[in-house]
């Protein structure tokens, strides 16, 4: 085999790329990859190092292994002890087999053809780069699955012949996310939330369902603009609460995304309708020099019909063979880290999640989880979510100040934004779909409940319409269970003192 000319750190370290060791380790894997190589890439939330002691330990992002699993200082050591130990991180890869020449690549399968490694390694080279390597298709073996799914989540996958592997990796060459089975998401697959939510809607009539529903749809809407720090006119979100509602009806592409954008902006006479035709980024200027402060820049503009075609292609072809939650979180957050549009991004990365669990059939019939009210709820969080990867692009990313303060970007860039480590934003996602089935929904329906209890307590006392009995319930509400004395002289000054005290009674032990 033909010796690499990089060079492998073979002494300890207790820093790598400003982040400290728990202890003096020598690196391995990706991390030993990445630095011989000098691979401009996110770094994994995950690294890997082999440390002075004869046990293993993790301890925040990384994972200290003992000597013995120390790994020949190779190509093919480094890479076979990362396929082994860490999974299957795409962004490294892609940049590394554009680094190494294709005859070390030959090598490694070659010296082991029937390896599970090396058949991986060489499935994954083509994969990526789009070139066939000199290799004859292998005759005989067993087949392997590429992607270790006891480590990372798959897809059922296909043969592939040529390899003798099982292509189970969630996505294509150009848009491919990938999730790490934690803990939390094993937990949250176990909880078979679709079915919890169906099981509680069976239970509730139909009418209240319906009325529940419509209230979720409006407050959704009401708060993704609130999430942008918008107060659109009530006529527009009520048209953005239609458009959700019929999320999953329509197969997401470029014209439908430009539909949903003119409904989410509304007038756009100072905002391009359509792809970006210029750079984008996320962020504030500087309020003396009107310099860029970027805390993401988005998807080169020249790059974003091939990146949406990814998205597209991930939506028809792969979507509804991963656990719906999990898919939505890869597809919703993939466009919002792209940033297609000049504007209205967000609410769309927003809508692609109720799209997602629609189309999936995850929500029972007729209910939209108010997922960005949840969001909205926990808004820092979802902040700190969205940043986590968005920070580990910004050193990456080569740029310059245009003439209208905006950012050019100057190196290429599409990579970054189709293999990303989905693993936090899945958590996330299935944290806001669990409070939505176990807090939201059954509270709205409670309180749906109580408030028919009050309508009717009102009823019997007074005849009055429904929309004055509401309008009623909004002054108790506003003003603590009590109706002002504005109020009383205003809106309602036909009620006699004791039905006043009896109605606020009435709402203190149905409301209050």
């Amino acid at each position: 085999m033909k010796k690499s000319r990089y060079k492998y750190l073979s002494e300890p370290v207790t820093v790598f790329h400003e982040r400290r060791l728990p202890e003096r380790g020598i690196l391995a894997g990706y991390a030993a990859l990445i630095d011989a190589y000098n691979l401009k890439v996110p770094l994994p939330g995950r690294l890997c190092a082999i440390g002075e002691r004869h046990r293993m330990r993790e301890e925040g992002e990384w994972r200290l292994f003992t000597p013995r699993h120390r790994p020949e200082d190779s190509l093919n050591g480094q890479l076979t002890f990362a396929l082994k130990y860490e999974g299957i991180d795409l962004a490294v890869l892609n940049r590394l087999f554009r680094r190494v020449s294709q005859d070390e690549i030959v090598a490694i399968v070659k010296n082991s053809p029937t390896g599970v490694y090396a058949r991986r390694l060489w499935f994954l080279y083509e994969w990526l780069t789009g070139m066939r390597l000199p290799i004859e298709d292998l005759a005989q073996a067993g087949y392997v699955e590429v992607v270790d799914p006891e480590m990372q989540l798959t897809i059922s996958g296909k043969r592939v012949r040529r390899q003798r592997v099982v292509n189970n990796l969630p996505g294509t060459p150009q848009f491919c996310p990938l999730v790490y089975r934690t803990e939390r998401i094993e937990a949250y697959l176990n909880k078979n939330l679709k079915e919890r939510a169906r099981r509680f809607i069976g239970r509730i009539p139909r009418d209240i369902v319906s009325r529940t529903a419509a209230f979720l749809l409006l407050k959704d809407s009401r708060a993704s603009y609130r999430i942008e720090g918008e107060v659109p006119p009530q006529s527009r979100i009520q048209r953005w609460g239609k458009a959700i509602g019929e999320a999953g009806l329509t197969p997401v592409d470029v014209d439908e995304l430009v539909r949903l954008q003119k409904i989410v902006i509304g007038d756009n006479r100072f905002v391009k309708i359509g792809l970006r035709d210029s750079a984008g980024f996320v962020g504030e200027h500087d309020r003396d020099t009107g310099m860029p402060l970027p805390e993401h820049i988005s998807a080169k503009e020249d790059d974003l019909p091939n990146l949406l075609d990814g998205l597209i292609q991930f939506d028809r072809k792969v979507f509804d063979r991963l656990d719906p939650v999990v898919a939505a979180a890869c597809l919703s957050f993939g466009f919002v880290y792209v940033h297609p549009f000049e504007d209205g991004n967000g609410r769309l990365h927003r809508y692609l999640i109720h799209h997602g669990l629609a189309e999936a059939g995850y929500n029972p019939p007729g209910v939209v989880f108010p997922v960005s009210a949840v969001i909205l709820d926990r808004i820092e969080e979802y902040r700190e979510v969205l940043q986590q990867y968005s920070h580990k692009l910004l050193p990456l990313i080569d740029w310059k100040i245009s003439e209208d303060n905006n950012v050019l970007v100057k190196n290429k860039t599409d990579d970054l934004y189709r293999f990303f480590d989905a693993t936090t934003l899945t958590e996330f996602l299935f944290s806001c779909v669990e409070q939505t089935i176990e807090r939201d929904l059954p509270e709205e329906v409670e309180f749906l409940g109580r408030y028919d209890e009050f309508r009717r307590g009102v009823e019997h006392m007074v005849d009055m319409p429904d929309k004055t009995i509401h309008l009623l319930f909004r002054f108790l509400r506003q003003n603590d269970g009590s109706l002002s004395k504005r109020a009383r002289e205003k809106k309602f000054a036909g009620l006699m003192d004791d039905e006043v005290e009896n109605i606020e009674e009435l709402y203190r032990d149905t409301l209050g």
